[in-house]
């Protein structure tokens, strides 16, 4: 097999990979995945590495000095490169778990944290204390719904295109979460995943809420058919869903960091708080727009189908 070959082997899908992603973000995983693969070092602990890289990175940001900035960019970059690594490794060794995905996830949101407060602390002297309520609304209201959507599209689409096949499905719902949650106690040796449960409850439970036409119709779904979903209706969902992920893509990482990086290097640190707003943002709600729409349309095929 040849390197693109192998490293397609480890992605979770085509469809919700693009080629940038392929060549320059899961390439560089790839052979990192390998190099801890080698070393028999787990999947969380590259994980956690990536945590403490890509957080550091914002300490760079804060300075108006372009050699630090370069800095932070190659840091940002390294620790984007442990993140893909991480979920290829887990795939290569079977060590997926639902703590890795929570940390995966988590991680991506505190090395954001971490610039937006870097950013908040070098332009307050230029624009004053408003700049801090505008990174607040773009950190915690635009980023965090629009990569939460992104994900949670995804890993449906992922559902869809695996589901009964015993692989790719990470389609987590809070009310399973919430049971879990339920059986453990506040104690010595179950505290921490009690905490780890409450944090990824909300946030799954966050995506329903934003969900509700798909959530409408994957209870009919389950209702008709149970576990077994006919593959020709599997097949439409995709045919649906698979243009939406290119849009999921650029509301995740690369396009932000993208824009970021120029913002940066151009000096206008303003273009990439109006970049999360004005084109995020809007992208953001035609993909829900989108999405919710053939849902609604999917939801009374069946309700019809029953009747």
């Amino acid at each position: 097999m040849s390197l693109t070959e192998r490293v397609k082997a480890t992605m979770k899908s085509e469809d919700t990979e693009g080629a940038f992603e392929l060549y320059v973000t899961r390439t560089p995983g790839y052979l990192w995945a390998l190099f801890f693969k080698a070393l028999h070092i787990h999947p969380i602990v590259v994980t956690l590495i990536s945590i403490v890289i890509g957080t550091s990175c914002g300490y760079f940001f804060y300075f108006d000095d372009l050699k630090m900035n370069l800095i932070g960019m190659l840091m940002l970059i390294w620790a984007n490169w442990y993140d893909c690594a991480d979920g290829q490794l887990a795939r290569m060794t079977s060590q997926r778990t639902a703590i890795g995905r929570f940390l995966d996830g988590l991680g991506g949101e505190l090395w954001f944290l971490s610039i937006y407060v870097s950013l908040a602390l070098r332009m307050d002297d230029i624009y004053g204390w408003w700049i801090w309520p505008l990174l607040l609304f773009t950190g915690f209201y635009c980023h965090a719904r629009q990569a939460a959507l992104a994900d949670y599209y995804r890993n449906i689409h992922l559902w869809f295109l695996f589901a009964g096949k015993g692989n790719g499905n990470e389609l987590d719902r809070s009310s399973q979460t919430q049971e879990r949650y339920d059986l453990l106690h506040w104690k010595q040796g179950e505290w921490m995943e009690k905490a780890y449960l409450l944090f990824y409850m909300l946030y799954t439970r966050g995506q329903e809420i934003a969900t509700p036409w798909f959530q409408r119709f994957y209870e009919q779904l389950q209702t008709t058919y149970g576990k077994n979903i006919p593959d020709n209706l599997r097949h439409r969902f995709r045919i649906k869903s698979r243009p939406l992920m290119k849009y999921c893509n650029i509301l995740t990482f690369d396009s932000r960091v993208g824009v970021f990086f120029l913002s940066i290097l151009t000096g206008w640190l303003l273009m990439f708080p109006m970049f999360e707003i004005f084109i995020l943002e809007p992208l953001r709600y035609y993909v829900k727009h989108r999405h919710e729409g053939f849902c609604h349309e999917f939801y009374n095929e069946l309700t019809n189908h029953e009747a």
